[in-house]
């Protein structure tokens, strides 16, 4: 058995049961109604034999009557297993998909960035919804099906047997032919299967990224083509469909014509029986009932086959989700604790980074840099020169190849991510915004913040103003990304949050660079604020904000070209006074 199956398939089979073992006496519950009604059903073979021989055959309304009353018993039996079957197994493929959900959620969000380098978020998106509703249907609706139809098929081979031993060689004869393009054809629907799932998720993955930018789409006037690449795609997964669908079109199809075939001849052959009265009319009539329940579970078991194979390759890509392994963690040992309260000293020896989509492009190269306590420091350089890939650094979201960053005098590697990103507040160049209210968006680092240290961190921002002119104030729900507000306004937003984080580190990535000149005044009066008593990193293009800083550093090329104050760089540095030069006198 280990043999037939891959590794891959061995993982999404022990990840199944890893879900399914909690709820086990659930299960055992489902078994048992299940077993309950396959047996009423193969009961109801023998009910007809009664019903044929003694009620019918023999013209008695008395035994009529009991065979009847007999057949009513059966099915309010069935009836009840049946329920209890349907419910059971229902819940268990919804408590299954709720559990994966949450572990998938739960184990994607403590990936590190890099992971979402090379895996795009809306594929991740559709495994996390599109497979995981799959499974729910295959757990909740076709395992049943497929374990009740194999306990019919295999009783009702049993009960053939027993029935008339003749005919049922038959019917034995035919299931090899039957399990062969089962088999055959089942190994190719698997295959296709994997491979229409990777289809669906490359649409979500598109609408994703199109309905994400509508804006740009339709200022460009990219509609036309927009509509003609997602046609493509959705046309590459109607043809891997239709590939599939033809697998379980022929399968099921061979299938019928065996089986009906078979169950044809045995007719055949059984009436001559009958007519020679070698068996009883209710012989005959419980064998053909067993014969069709029989077919008819093999049929059903075909079709559910391509189900269940569509259901292996879902599990095999959430499965990878799960063994993705974040290689931004705590120590195993020899973890370190940060001074309390923390200082601020950031200290970076000799680092070296580069991306792991770019492994021979340094995007740092041997910086070394000292930030003292409540120092502020501007990163200065060109478009590219590595400033914000220093800001990953710090917060942990990658590690460097060679070299150390330490805070307070301790390597950031030996130290719990948990612990040291919350050193830090940041404010982005484009601030994430999420969906949800201004005051959720505020609260954002801090959950337990009252309303009032809410408020006043909008005051100081100030962004309370402007908060105050939604329809809701604080209460006014943003779109996705804050859609609605201006860049300013998000900015505000952002630093309000920050505030509210209060952090000993302040890491500030150009975040008046793209404002006008109403919001630049507004935030460059929050940021003294933001600033004070905080150690600060602050990448700036603005004149009002690198004069500002303690110390200038000019980074190039990912490397530390020089530092030092405003004039002494415009002496000493070319770069620096070319930058001051085109960026700065035009202020």
């Amino acid at each position: 058995m280990r043999s037939l199956l891959s590794a891959r398939q061995r993982n999404a089979l022990r990840m199944a049961w890893a879900f399914v073992a909690p709820y086990r006496w659930r299960v055992l519950g489902a078994l048992v109604a299940l077993v309950f009604t396959a047996g009423i059903t193969l009961s109801m073979g023998q009910g007809i034999k009664l019903l044929v021989d003694q009620g019918l055959a023999t013209q008695s309304a008395e035994a009529l009557k009991h065979s009847i009353a007999l057949f009513f018993a059966l099915v309010l039996a069935l009836a009840v297993g049946t329920y209890t079957r349907f419910y059971l197994v229902s819940w268990i493929g919804e408590r299954f998909v709720a559990d994966i959900r949450k572990r998938v959620f739960n184990h994607l969000i403590e990936l590190h960035p890099g992971f979402y380098e090379s895996n795009r978020s809306s594929e991740i998106q559709s495994r996390l919804t599109a497979d995981t509703t799959l499974l729910q249907s295959v757990i909740g609706s076709s395992l049943s099906m497929a374990l009740r139809n194999l306990i019919i098929m295999i009783g009702g081979v049993v009960l053939l047997v027993i029935t008339n031993p003749k005919l049922s060689a038959i019917v034995l004869v035919a299931l090899p032919l039957v399990i062969a393009p089962i088999l055959i054809f089942g190994r190719k629907v698997r295959a296709l299967s994997r491979q229409s799932q990777d289809r669906v998720a490359d649409v979500g993955s598109y609408v994703g990224e199109v309905l994400g930018q509508i804006k740009t789409v339709q200022a460009y006037n990219h509609q036309d083509e927009d509509k003609h690449r997602f046609g493509l795609s959705v046309e590459a997964a109607f043809a891997t469909a239709r590939k599939r669908i033809a697998q379980r079109a022929w399968l099921i199809t061979v299938v019928i014509v065996l089986v009906l075939g078979a169950v044809g001849v045995m007719l055949w052959v059984g009436g001559m029986d009958v007519i020679a009265g070698r068996i009883s009319g209710g012989e005959l009539a419980a064998f053909v009932f067993y014969s069709l329940i029989v077919g008819s579970s093999f049929g059903t078991l075909s079709e559910v086959i391509g189900e269940l194979q569509r259901a292996a390759g879902a599990a095999e890509r959430i499965s990878e989700l799960l063994q993705a392994r974040n290689q931004i963690r705590a120590p195993a040992s020899g973890q370190l604790e940060l001074p309390t309260p923390v200082q601020g000293r950031i200290e970076l020896e000799d680092v070296h980074f580069a991306y792991p989509l770019r492994p021979d492009t340094f995007a740092v190269e041997g910086i070394s840099l000292k930030v003292e306590p409540g120092e502020t420091v501007a990163l200065v350089g060109p478009s590219g020169a590595g400033k914000s890939t220093l800001f990953d650094l710090l917060l942990r979201f990658f590690d460097p190849q060679t070299g150390r960053i330490l805070i307070d005098g301790q390597p950031i590697n030996l130290l719990d991510p948990d612990q040291l990103r919350s050193c830090f507040a940041l404010v982005s160049q484009n601030p994430a915004l999420f969906f949800g209210t201004v005051e959720d968006n505020i609260r954002y680092g801090n959950t337990e913040a009252s309303d009032a240290a809410v408020e006043a961190a909008a005051k100081a921002a100030h962004a309370h103003a402007f908060i105050m002119r939604l329809p809701q104030g604080y209460q006014t729900h943003l779109g996705d990304s804050g859609l609605g507000l201006s860049g300013g306004q998000r900015q505000r937003l952002a630093i309000a949050r920050a505030l509210l984080v209060d952090a000993p580190i302040l890491l500030l990535d150009e975040a008046t660079s793209a404002l006008d000149a109403e919001s630049e005044h507004l935030i460059q009066q929050a940021l003294p604020t933001l600033m004070q008593g905080r150690t600060t990193l602050v990448i700036a293009h603005r004149l009002a904000t690198v004069t500002r800083a303690d110390r200038i550093a000019v980074i190039d090329q990912g490397k530390l070209q020089a530092i030092g104050s405003h004039q002494q760089l415009l002496a000493t540095n070319a770069l620096y006074a070319r930058l001051a030069e085109l960026q700065f006198n035009s202020q």
